[in-house]
């Protein structure tokens, strides 16, 4: 018989495992949705599919899966904003931000680190989350930069981490 988990005591613990942080986005309608999400992983090379975890009381995935299409944006260590804008509730999240469009016309965040754009393969429900495994279409990177951490409940930049220990 095991012993059960306690659910702050299980966050804390995974919270030492740093994340990257990227914003979904997609249209819908005219209608720009995003979301982000710390969840975000390569899941295979061949065929090329990425995935991630979004909660499903999210109120804004519902929007993004109607698209059948997201583009993962991978947010750079000078964007946290990015992520507490798209992280909150609100009507037009995007109200005030220039952005560009991938090929397929998804929303693509400026100056972000990387970008996957994605049709969605298949959703799964998997405990109080769903797993997103989307089949990439198209994708780009920047040349330099660092990303965007989570790491035990705070944001990151690697590149000083880096710096702290040389």
């Amino acid at each position: 018989m095991t012993t059960p988990i306690d659910p702050r005591h299980f966050r804390n613990v995974l919270g030492c495992y740093p994340t990257g942080v990227c914003v979904v986005t997609a249209t819908h309608d005219g209608a720009r949705h995003a979301m982000v999400v710390g969840s975000f992983t390569s899941i295979s090379l061949d065929p090329p599919l990425v995935g991630f975890f979004p909660d499903k009381k999210s109120t804004s995935w519902p929007q993004i899966e109607a698209t059948g299409h997201f583009c993962a944006n991978i947010l750079a260590a000078d964007q946290k904003h990015h992520s507490s804008r798209f992280a909150a509730k609100g009507e037009d999240k995007f109200a005030g931000i220039d952005c560009g469009t991938t090929p397929a016309g998804l929303p693509l965040l400026d100056d972000v680190l990387a970008w996957i754009e994605c049709s969605i393969a298949s959703v799964t429900e998997i405990g109080d989350h769903l797993l997103v495994v989307g089949a990439v279409q198209a994708l780009e990177m920047r040349d330099t930069g660092t990303p965007l951490l989570f790491f035990r409940g705070g944001y990151h930049d690697l590149a000083a981490c880096i710096e702290t220990q040389a």
